[in-house]
């Protein structure tokens, strides 16, 4: 390995500028943003592609630091204010409603009017109804209609604003760049909002205002319009706003609102064909796994000629390793494509080069891939940053998992030269010390102290509440590491390479051996949560050791130590397992990683909790998660959700600036199903396998159409047949595919 030193700039690949080296002075681009008395974190948000947007309830874009609120593409927020008023006079909001990932309706209706006509418009005379539809740019239409007897005249006016911040600089950290916002401009039915970035590319939104309005008065940061309505009894009037990005004055030909929406429906309807589909006797779970099904689509973003699951929204809509991998982990079952993506537009960024200002060491798997103004012009070294410690092994244990599916020789065999990389980062540059251990410390003067799945600047703590200092063995990470080998050895023996193979399957021995020796901690009778800098254990109880079950490292005689201490009062609340004991010195159920309950993480812990035979503590995490949705908007699991005890109360506290929807939380109910079920597949001896299903009392029955296993698709249906009994049965079957099950 070469010095930690900074290597010269150059010019970056990806974004095509010089990744100019910065001076940080403080940027924290740990965790999650400042949380502000203004953060709402109830917002609608829509996505298609790598376009977004992120409103109020009510449909309006009110700027708010660190909220969230704006339309976005390419790292930018091309809108950031857009407020309506009904004769002058916000609407009250009576409905909001989320139709699809792409497509909202918002209705509403008049406080008492003045009109220009007659006397007051009583309240909830006039219909303001919303339609909001993402494509490749957002429609906005608003139809307004009178239900009053006599004539109706008002005004409804709109202010718009876009200041074109980068979505760093939405999160909190501070303008360090000489790019400059132009004074709006008028041209008959259009405005348009300029900004001339500090690299000198040009980034423009264009709005169509139709029809036209009858006002307009723009200044040097917003524009104002205004109709005049004049409506008869029962009178309708829709005006339509369209928002386009575009960059250095180009933009794709515009489409209208019907065909965007006939487009984005239909291919709903494709993504939908494409995955495996449950259904339940509990309407309400059943709505959880609709959600879910539906978020998962509108995350996932084009990347080349890929597709792969963009983290969540409003702060992590981009390319990731470790949230896309795991995504696709999740899912696995329901649609194997989401990993197939995901493994190919990752090996396409694998790192080549050592190079510090981005923690990229030859055949690591990236951290996270941003293309807006701080990235490109070097300010943050996202282009792309590598500060991860497990998005290697991860990718090798998805393309495992990916082929166990699948039996895609095809495309496993055309990513064998990422997979030899992984494996030589793994051995030479993730063991820093040559322990067997992968290990991380950072290098990058602007990246992330942590380079776990929990990367807050504060997650890796002693049990005292001192932080713990580099370089760090994640205990989670020595399981990926095991899982990633021995998934990985059934490639290569399909591959031909049966030597590698059977070497890979003796170094994940060795490994686990290692493992449960050098992490375990008998006073605690727990994993500890890591190795530091002097191989001292970090023995904070969190939930990180439940990663290990699922990865199946965990030797059989320490499991039930692990399952008990996971589900005690002090680690699960009755929603959740905690990431945090609340035992320790370090707990705050508010924070983000030392106390807060994560979805995704608890689905991986149901997983493994299952793997090693413990069905009621998997059936608890199951109902918890259950409830949480139930009581949420939309159905959707939010990236994360305080700590705090279930006392009672039949709703979560929730974390204000939770991504919503999460990629990784999206997809926990799919996992969720796969472990209550026993499912696992193994496409290449052609064979599916039910594992000890268990259904909870909540759930009568559930049905799995179109599993894919290889070429073959099988259909099952599971219920219960007594108390702690769950039966199963074939409905369906294409092709050779043999059911067996495990007793």
């Amino acid at each position: 390995m070469t010095s930690p030193g900074e290597p010269e700039a150059r010019v970056d690949s990806d974004v095509g500028v010089p990744a100019r080296r910065v001076a940080p002075d403080r940027y924290d681009l740990e965790g999650a943003p400042d949380v502000p008395a203004e953060a709402r974190e109830d917002l609608l948000a829509l996505k298609s592609g790598a376009v977004f947007v992120c409103a109020r309830p009510d449909g309006d874009i009110r700027p708010a630091r660190a909220s969230g609120e704006g339309l976005y593409s390419q790292d930018t927020r091309h809108l950031s204010e857009l407020r309506l008023t009904v004769g002058g006079s916000r609407p009250v909001l009576l409905s909001s409603v989320m139709e699809s990932g792409h497509h909202a309706v918002i209705n509403a209706t008049n406080p008492v009017l003045r009109s220009g006509v007659g006397g007051p418009v009583p309240q909830e005379t006039l219909n303001v109804r919303r339609t909001l539809l993402i494509g490749d740019r957002l429609f906005y239409r608003v139809r307004v209609r009178n239900f009053h007897p006599d004539p109706v005249a008002t005004v409804v006016e709109v202010w718009l604003a876009a200041d074109f911040a980068d979505v760093f600089e939405v999160r909190g950290v501070e303008r360090r760049t000489t790019g400059r916002v132009l004074a709006p401009t008028r041209d008959r039915d259009r405005l348009r909002f300029s900004y001339v970035s500090g690299d000198g590319q040009r980034r423009e939104t264009l709005v169509e205002l139709e029809p036209l309005p009858a006002r307009v008065r723009v200044d040097d940061e917003r524009a104002h319009v205004a109709w005049d309505v004049q409506l008869q009894a029962g009178e309708a009037v829709s005006l339509l706003i369209t928002v386009a990005p575009a960059r250095d004055g180009r933009r794709r030909a515009g489409s209208t609102l019907e065909r965007t929406a006939a487009r984005l429906d239909a291919a709903h309807v494709d993504w939908v064909g494409g995955c495996a589909r449950i259904s339940t006797d509990n309407e309400l779970f059943d709505r959880l796994i609709d959600a879910s099904v539906r978020d998962l689509h509108a995350l996932m973003m084009p990347v080349g000629g890929e597709k792969l699951p963009a983290a969540g929204i409003p702060w992590y809509v981009a390319p990731f390793g470790r949230d896309s991998l795991l995504s696709a982990c999740e899912a696995l079952m329901i649609n194997p494509e989401v990993a197939r993506g995901t493994l190919r537009v990752l090996a396409g960024l694998q790192a080549e080069t050592d190079e510090a200002w981005r923690d990229a060491e030859p055949g690591k798997i990236l951290h996270e891939l941003r293309t807006g103004e701080l990235a490109r012009t070097g300010h943050i070294p996202h282009t792309p940053y590598y500060g991860t410690a497990d998005a290697t092994a991860l990718f090798l244990m998805v393309a495992g998992g990916y082929y166990r599916w699948t039996l895609d020789l095809d495309t496993v065999a055309q990513l064998r030269p990422a997979f030899d990389a992984a494996l030589a980062w793994i051995d030479d540059w993730g063991d820093r010390d040559g322990d067997g251990f992968v290990e991380y410390e950072r290098r990058a003067p602007a990246g992330l102290h942590n380079h776990g799945w929990k990367d807050s600047g504060d997650a890796v703590v002693h049990a005292d509440g001192t932080l713990a200092e580099g370089p760090i063995a994640l205990v989670e990470v020595q399981g990926y590491v095991y899982e990633a080998k021995l998934r990985i050895a059934d490639v290569y023996e399909a591959l031909g390479d049966a030597p590698r193979a059977a070497q890979l399957r003796t170094e994940a021995g060795a490994l686990r051996a290692a493992f449960n020796e050098a992490f375990w901690n008998p006073e605690e009778e727990f994993f500890a949560l890591a190795l530091d800098g002097r191989k001292t254990q970090v023995r904070s109880v969190t939930s990180n050791p439940a990663h290990c079950l699922y990865c199946g490292i965990v030797d059989d005689d320490k499991a039930a130590l692990v399952a008990e201490r996971l589900m005690a009062p002090d680690m699960f609340s009755g929603w959740g397992i905690r990431t945090l004991s609340s035992s320790s010195p370090a707990y705050n159920p508010m924070s983000y990683h030392n106390g807060s309950i994560w979805p995704h993480d608890n689905s991986i812990a149901a997983a493994g909790l299952k793997r090693y035979g413990f069905d009621t503590a998997t059936i608890r995490i199951a109902a918890g998660l259950f409830d949480v949705a139930a009581g949420a908007r939309n159905f959707r699991l939010p990236e994360l959700f305080c700590g705090f005890h279930r006392d009672g109360s039949r709703a979560i506290v929730a974390y204000p600036v939770a991504c919503i929807p999460q990629a990784w939380a999206a997809a926990a109910p799919f996992m969720l199903v796969q472990a209550l079920l026993g499912i696992s597949a193994y496409a290449p001896g052609n064979r599916l396998t039910v594992d000890r299903p268990r259904l909870p009392d909540w759930l009568g029955s559930v049905e799995i159409r179109d599993i894919r296993v290889g070429r073959s698709k099988v259909s099952l249906a599971f219920r219960q047949a007594g108390p702690g009994s769950t039966g199963f049965s074939l409905l369906e079957q294409e092709g050779d595919v043999r059911v067996t099950m495990s007793t």
